[in-house]
């Protein structure tokens, strides 16, 4: 199975916490204050090369601790100096991806909120992604009642959906899969955040006909117990990753979860955008919605009801993004920081608010909904496996159902399957005998 790595990333710099060794050298004062009367003085190894000076002993209390943060000054300088160095060395987008902000100046698009290192602390090492399966030919003849070929000139949509195994798993990518045959010239990123392969993923997406690409690529153990867990940077993370493997720069990249619903208009929307489209998403927090606000045809602002200081309060389904525009930032990333995906990654492709571009109708339409299915357990019924052979087709499906990892099957757990004939309820051997 091919596979491929991201190299590792840097780790942030650490140093001694100046309160522990403050509380270290006030217990050793205590304990020199405590001393019985006519004990020896403990034993100090700085006193005993120094025992010919009168005055060793009244440095101890002082000059221990000046010592040791003279000795930390230089470290501290030297950290300083390197953080100025690399913020007026690195480029614009660099900085942005690393966290040390943008350009300096008093105007709107100050990089106020990025000073912080959260860019280098969200990363995670030795993630990996595995290429399961591609189908890189077209099989559909016709979208839309038109012959492929009327559609060869068009850029291509490059679809990203991460997704993880649920109930609601299947079921969501078919739905979604039967809007995307819709779609003419458009290639299907399937990124599942699980250790190994879904084999029956690979035969379903193979089996719609449309370009696809299926990854498997898992959170990194770190973030899994995190309240809230960064659910889908990893998938987001490997399919920009595919992206930049076959050097894609020709067409459009397009953050599409599984749960949501689309009107087939955003997709000839998208496909126009020159740098980065943005656009309203229904059903998103407390107003209903999340999108620009639009004066005279341009992006002026935003209307969300969770700003949390970003500057591009968006959701990942309200933008899309020209891959040529994005090839000129080696730097992209998305940080392992939940609410703040979409605004550190647009802050990593150096987005002026002047290269916005409104879609749907100067943003006054929905074209994409936040809709949410409801998660629940895998359900557990009892039903004993001798009935689940091949006399009736309750063996086949249960298989289905929990390959799926909607429903299975026991012995002895869960609700004992109910079974009915002319509305009673009768038993699994009256029928499956």
């Amino acid at each position: 199975m091919p596979s491929a790595y991201y190299a590792p990333l840097d780790q942030p710099l650490t140093s001694t916490d100046d309160d522990e060794e403050e509380a270290n050298i006030e217990r050793h004062q205590q304990q020199h204050q405590r001393r019985p009367k006519g004990a020896a003085a403990p034993s100090i190894p700085f006193l005993e090369a120094h025992h010919h000076s009168p005055m060793a002993h009244l440095r101890v209390a002082s000059g221990v601790v000046g010592g040791r943060r003279r000795c930390l000054l230089p470290l501290v300088g030297a950290l300083l100096f390197l953080i100025a160095f690399c913020y007026f060395t690195f480029g614009v987008d660099t900085r942005l991806a690393l966290g040390l902000g943008g350009v300096g100046g008093g105007s709107d698009d100050s990089d106020d909120g990025m000073h912080s290192l959260d860019g280098i602390l969200s990363r995670a090492l030795n993630e990996t992604l595995h290429l399961c399966s591609e189908g890189l030919f077209d099989q559909r003849l016709y979208v839309q009642d038109k012959p492929m070929e009327e559609y060869g000139n068009l850029p291509i949509i490059y679809f990203v959906t991460p997704t993880y195994p649920r109930r609601e798993q299947i079921p969501e990518l078919t739905r979604l899969a039967h809007t995307l045959l819709h779609v003419p010239r458009l290639h299907w990123l399937v990124a599942n955040d699980q250790e190994g392969c879904n084999v029956f993923m690979d035969l379903m997406l193979k089996g719609f006909g449309i370009p696809y690409t299926h990854l498997a690529s898992p959170m990194p153990s770190n973030f899994r117990k995190a309240k809230p867990a960064p659910r889908g940077v990893a998938n987001r993370r490997a399919a920009l990753q595919w992206l930049r493997q076959r050097n894609l720069t020709n067409g459009i990249l397009y953050f599409g979860d599984d749960d949501n619903t689309y009107d087939l208009r955003l997709f000839s929307e998208i496909r126009q955008t020159q740098r980065v489209s943005m656009f309203p998403v229904g059903f998103i927090a407390d107003y209903g919605v999340s999108g620009p606000v639009v004066r005279k045809g341009k992006v002026v602002a935003f209307l969300d009801s969770w700003l949390a200081g970003r500057r591009w309060p968006v959701d990942m389904a309200g933008f899309a993004v020209n891959l040529q525009y994005m090839a000129q930032f080696p730097n992209v990333n998305m940080p392992y920081k939940p609410g703040f995906e979409e605004d550190r990654f647009l802050r990593s492709i150096g987005l002026r608010l002047d290269q916005i571009e409104p879609r749907g109708n100067n943003c006054t339409e929905i074209l994409v909904w936040h809709t949410q299915t409801k998660s629940k357990k895998a359900a557990v019924v009892r039903l004993e496996s001798e009935y689940l052979d091949g006399r009736s087709n309750l063996g086949a499906l249960f298989r289905s159902l929990k390959i799926m990892g909607v429903a299975s099957a026991s012995d002895t757990e869960g609700p004992k399957a109910l079974i009915s004939k002319n509305g009673k309820a009768a038993a699994h051997s009256t029928i499956l005998s």
